[in-house]
């Protein structure tokens, strides 16, 4: 079975890393205080943003391995998996993290909002690349923030300002997200962002339940595109097919159904498939492991 860390409140992860736990909604962590601790993969049910001089190298994110660049910020959101499994190794890293929960943004314009930020999605399979001005702000910022948390006590004006500062942060990594954008191939990422998006909605609005797994023809329908057209520029911007962006996608949301302690026959039906063994022949086609392998491992 993997080690895996359930970071389904804030404080979890600081408790495991030995940090000062500061309020039951917000946790800033700073690297540079705390002594050597072990790697985790962890399993979020928060927001976060780890934002380090230096990353360990090959991250688990979702399914993909990331080669985090020095001096940037990675992004999480509650149903994630990332990390690096704990080995024994004890290390010292450099820099924040900030995690949330989404109680704190309950009511709020920023939980209308956080939705718009692309930053947090598997999809961007990058880390938000940070300039030496962008990086003094932030932790500026973070220093602030958690200088509000030390020296007052909870309150509803304490956690308005804390959304304050949080919604600052984000503008910061929107700009350097919409930056890397505009250095990336405009045409094709745009296409991928609203595949993506429109994949996350089917499955929010539960549509697998009575429609089964979206086919490419439905996505290719929706996007205003033909079936043939549309698969030919999926592979063009990815390399690969637009049927296995969504098994990709299938099986990322398979794995944090796994991973939060659904069995495979109740991961098969909320994921829209008609029989338990056709999901587990997906999940070995896409991962080369079994479900129950994944889970053993």
């Amino acid at each position: 079975m993997k080690k895996i860390l359930k970071v389904d409140s804030v404080n979890d992860y600081a408790r495991f890393v030995d940090a000062p736990v500061l309020h039951p909604l917000v946790s800033i962590i700073h690297y540079d205080e705390l002594a050597p601790f072990r790697h985790s993969l962890n399993n979020y049910g928060v927001y976060g943003l780890f934002i380090q001089r230096q990353f360990p190298i090959n991250l688990s994110y979702g399914m993909k391995t990331l080669q985090a660049s020095d001096a940037s910020i990675i992004a999480v959101e509650p149903g994630q998996i990332g990390g690096l499994e704990d080995n024994g190794e004890r290390i010292s890293l450099s820099g924040w993290v900030l995690l949330w929960s989404a109680e704190l943004l309950h009511g709020s314009e920023l939980e209308r909002q956080i939705d718009r930020y692309q930053f947090f999605s598997y999809f961007f399979a990058d880390s938000l690349r940070m300039e030496p001005d962008e990086w003094l702000c932030i932790t500026q910022l973070l220093t602030q923030m958690r200088q509000e948390l030390t020296g007052h006590e909870d309150s509803p004006s304490l956690r308005s300002i804390l959304l304050g500062y949080l919604r600052l942060i984000l503008e910061y990594c929107n700009r350097i997200y919409l930056r890397q954008l505009s250095e990336e191939d405009k045409d094709g990422n745009d296409l991928l962002k609203r595949f993506h998006n429109l994949l996350q909605t089917y499955f929010r609005e539960n549509r697998q339940l009575s429609k089964g797994l979206p086919t490419v023809a439905y996505c290719a329908s929706e996007l205003a595109y033909s079936s043939r057209y549309f698969g030919d520029l999926v592979r063009k911007a990815t390399g690969g097919t637009a049927i296995g962006y969504i098994h990709n996608y299938v099986i990322n949301q398979a794995k944090s159904l796994l991973m939060n302690g659904r069995n495979i026959s109740e991961t098969s039906r909320l994921l829209g498939f008609d029989y338990p063994h056709h999901f587990t022949r997906l999940f070995k086609r896409t991962t080369g492991l079994t479900p129950s392998e994944f889970l053993g491992r």
